[in-house]
């Protein structure tokens, strides 16, 4: 990759940042490395609440993300702050209260258009939600993981024209 060329950079974001926004982080992160585009692309993920900041992903999402083939082991937990908006390119909520929240703390017309709901990129969605599996039995966060990574694919491949090098 060219020195000068920034790479584009998405955030997204759940309530603590322990379950949805790490696993949606790992597997856009991995799309992007299979892509042979890893260099042109970050991917971060932070809550809306700080109940969690500086703790590892969930071990239920960890356990979700290793049976696909994914590694969330690396992840921890922090809080999004105002900055994010100014160091990312996207930000993706995984659900409309996250949004909300999000909305509320932007700053500017163009901070707020920044702004997506991961699902609205997957047609195939039938909520705008990724529901929180934190409360749920562990084949919840399977469940999770297959929205996640539907939607991520079909958002990867909407980016990836514009993250591909130019000839």
């Amino acid at each position: 990759m060219r020195a000068d060329v920034e790479p584009f950079r998405v955030v997204f974001v759940c309530s603590g940042n322990i379950c949805r926004s790490p696993m949606a982080e790992v597997i856009f992160r991995a799309f992007a490395d299979r892509s042979g585009f890893g260099e042109r692309v970050v991917s971060a993920s932070a809550g809306t609440g700080d109940w969690h900041v500086g703790e590892r992903a969930d071990g239920r999402a960890i356990d979700a993300l290793a049976r696909r083939g994914y590694d969330g082991t690396r992840h921890r937990a922090r809080q999004f702050t105002p900055g994010d908006f100014d160091r990312h390119d996207l930000v993706v909520a995984l659900d409309r209260s996250h949004e909300r929240i999000l909305s509320g703390w932007a700053r500017t017309s163009a901070d707020a258009d920044k702004l997506a709901l991961l699902l609205s990129f997957d047609e195939a969605a039938g909520s705008l939600d990724v529901p929180d599996p934190y409360y749920a039995e562990p084949e919840m966060f399977d469940e999770v993981l297959g929205m996640i990574e539907s939607a991520s694919r079909a958002l990867f491949r909407q980016l990836e024209p514009a993250i591909r090098p130019s000839a």
